[in-house]
């Protein structure tokens, strides 16, 4: 088992990957160039810790543990006996592999080089290092201590015995492991973008305002938070940025087209609870619209979403992106859906899916709304994902 771990990156993510493998035992060196970075993380950990041991989850002896777990560098050859690095940095590739490149020549040839990236090209990082096949994606949710998910995601490049071993220990973690394939947002930046791009559409078509929608989502679908309070919480900057990026990496196809709605909101400033005003306003004296309370507009504007959030879903597995169950578990415990996509598609119906699909193409014959050949299929042949 990895014993030895580094993170680059004192962040809100690398400190909290560092929480997570210091936790399970392993001896964590957190990296980053930044000294004020690094005691910010530290004492974050130790405000975390103690809530924990407020709410009776550990004790001060584990706390300790935990604590004298994590050493703080302030230089990237302090990760040199790391068997396994994992990159948490901007989301910038050439940044990402200017530091592996530099990274590969501090550590050991059998370390383990992974990149915690939401949707940029693994085999493009990987290729920036003299032993490829070393490099693996594994993407951890915000907060990485709270959420179960990890999506681990080989390059072309990568080794099955490092595709193995890091899922091992992942695993060890105490995390669900979703293997997908190295794709542009793997599975859930890729599955989820029709939640806030088919939100955005319906309000641009005047079919409900921002309260609506969110308030049809919830009461509906069960879902925690609607599209827009979920981007207002994201960032419009950040949500927006992985939509342009997920629509560039598809070549344009305009399944995930961007909004000019979102792109306003960001050019504006108004990005959502960080900067006090998004889609809802955050002042201390504000007042928000309140929803239009109609239930057959909510569950139409529900319907949209959910069957456009199942296209995606089994186009993922047409595609071969990942399994039936790692694409459902990474929904429901990477972004806390409420069900497994392709769980709900048995419930509502293949045909139900297949008829709400082809009734929207009809209408727009755009390809934005075009059946995935798996649910046509599987209509056809009266099958379910799950018997």
């Amino acid at each position: 088992m990895i014993k030895n771990v580094g993170i680059i990156g004192a962040g809100t993510m690398g400190s909290g990957i560092a929480q997570v493998a210091a936790t399970a035992g392993c001896h964590v060196v957190l990296y980053d160039t930044q000294d004020e970075a690094l005691k910010k993380a530290q004492t974050a950990l130790d405000k975390i810790l103690s809530r924990l041991i407020e709410k009776g989850r550990i004790d001060a002896d584990e706390k300790k543990r935990i604590q004298n777990n994590i050493s703080y560098v302030n230089q990237l050859q302090g990760l040199s006996k790391s068997e396994l690095v994992i990159e948490a940095i901007i989301e910038d590739l050439n940044i990402k592999k200017a530091v592996f490149e530099k990274l590969e020549s501090l550590v050991s040839k059998k370390a383990i080089l992974a990149s915690n990236t939401s949707s940029l090209s693994i085999a493009s990082i990987a290729a920036s290092l003299q032993k490829p096949k070393r490099c693996i994606g594994i993407h951890f949710f915000n907060p990485a201590p709270l959420m179960k998910l990890v999506e681990v995601i080989p390059a072309v490049q990568t080794s099955e015995k490092v595709l193995r071993k890091v899922v091992m220990n992942i695993q060890n973690w105490q995390k669900t492991v979703a293997v997908a394939k190295d794709t542009p947002g793997f599975i859930v930046n890729r599955v989820a973008r029709p939640f806030y791009g088919e939100a955005l559409r319906m309000y641009e078509e005047g079919l409900a305002d921002f309260a609506t929608i969110d308030w049809a989502m919830k009461s509906i679908g069960g879902f925690r938070m609607g599209p827009f309070e979920l981007m207002d919480f994201i960032g419009n900057d950040v949500n927006y940025t992985v939509t342009e990026t997920v629509f560039e990496a598809f070549y344009y196809d305009p399944r995930y087209k961007p909004a000019f709605t979102q792109k306003r909101m960001a050019e504006a400033g108004f990005l959502g609870r960080k900067s006090g005003k998004g889609y809802y306003n955050y002042g201390a004296n504000a007042k928000n619209p309140k929803p239009k309370e109609d239930v057959a507009l909510a569950q139409q504007l529900f319907d949209r979403v959910l069957v456009m959030l199942i296209n995606e879903a089994a186009d993922a597995l047409f595609w071969q992106v990942a399994s039936a169950e790692d694409i459902d578990n990474a929904m429901t415990k990477g972004v806390n859906y409420p069900k497994g996509l392709l769980q709900w598609a048995d419930e509502k119906g293949i045909d139900w899916c297949v008829k709400k699909l082809d009734a929207l193409y009809d209408r727009y014959r755009e390809d934005r709304y075009r059946c995935s050949p798996l649910l046509r299929e599987m209509n056809n042949e009266q099958k379910t994902f799950f018997s």
